[in-house]
């Protein structure tokens, strides 16, 4: 899957996967701010995804809506679950268009496909388009979820990834990796090298929700959980090393690791 076209680069030595999906949540753009966006976030990703495309991988991204809208709070208070699901769709479309002007803006070139109709503002998702601009060398924005209320991003990711055969879904979060409980508050918490997913269903860790990570076991989409903040942490998790926690389908061996 060596990308070619627009943003071709030789492939770096080293390089285990070469197509991935990247997992943000809305927070990641928001940095210290309490609504809306940093730009020294954005720019932060923008880099962490050039630095990807220099080395020939191929890159889409699936980001949530956390720093403009939060339904739960609202569905608590009487609004129609659809409803809330469908204003969130529209703030990933946000979200994604000020990423997209990020990555422009480092250099790279970007599209913004949304699952649902929004054509002034962004392309239609089409699974065979979407592979086109990726073998291209285009870093891919899927917006708008899956589409459908009552599924949620980290669903979305999932599905994209297994759709453009990515070899690999990285989700981004503000821990190095998947705990045995939250390692804010408990000072006991184990961290995982390594765990299969149905031990993360078994277990009930905080990894992606439920639906997700079948979807990811059953299409044998391995994961990798790590910190965006931490400097290489992206090009280590492509060259396939001990970056994080890899979650994936393995022999029943009794080890997890930590």
């Amino acid at each position: 899957m060596a990308a070619s076209g627009e943003a071709a680069s030789v492939t770096a030595a080293g390089v285990v996967y070469r197509r991935v999906l990247l997992k943000l949540s809305g927070e990641a753009l928001m940095g210290r701010e309490r609504f809306g966006f940093d730009p020294e976030s954005l720019q932060a990703v923008a880099r962490g995804v050039g630095e990807l495309r220099a080395m020939g991988v191929e890159v889409a991204l699936v980001i949530g809506a956390g720093n403009i809208f939060r339904g739960a709070g609202l569905v608590r208070g009487g609004m129609e679950r659809a409803t809330a699901d469908h204003i969130g769709m529209l703030a990933t479309v946000v979200n994604a268009l000020a990423l997209q002007d990020a990555l422009e803006r480092n250099g790279l070139v970007a599209r913004v496909m949304s699952a649902i109709r929004v054509n002034e503002l962004c392309e239609p998702y089409l699974r065979r388009r979407a592979m086109r601009h990726l073998e291209k060398g285009r870093v891919v924005i899927f917006a708008a979820g899956t589409g459908n209320p009552f599924f949620t991003t980290d669903t979305a990711a999932s599905l994209r990834a297994v759709e453009v055969e990515a070899d690999l879904m990285i989700k981004a979060t503000k821990v190095d990796g998947v705990y045995s409980a939250d390692p804010l508050t408990d000072p006991t918490a184990r961290r995982f090298n390594r765990l299969d997913f149905d031990q993360v269903l078994q277990w009930k860790l905080s990894v992606m929700d439920a639906t997700a990570i079948v979807m990811c076991r059953d299409n044998d989409m391995p994961l990798r959980v790590v910190d965006m903040e931490k400097p290489g942490a992206l090009v280590r998790s492509v060259m396939g090393e001990d970056e994080g926690t890899l979650v994936e389908n393995v022999p029943d061996d009794g080890d997890s690791g930590v």
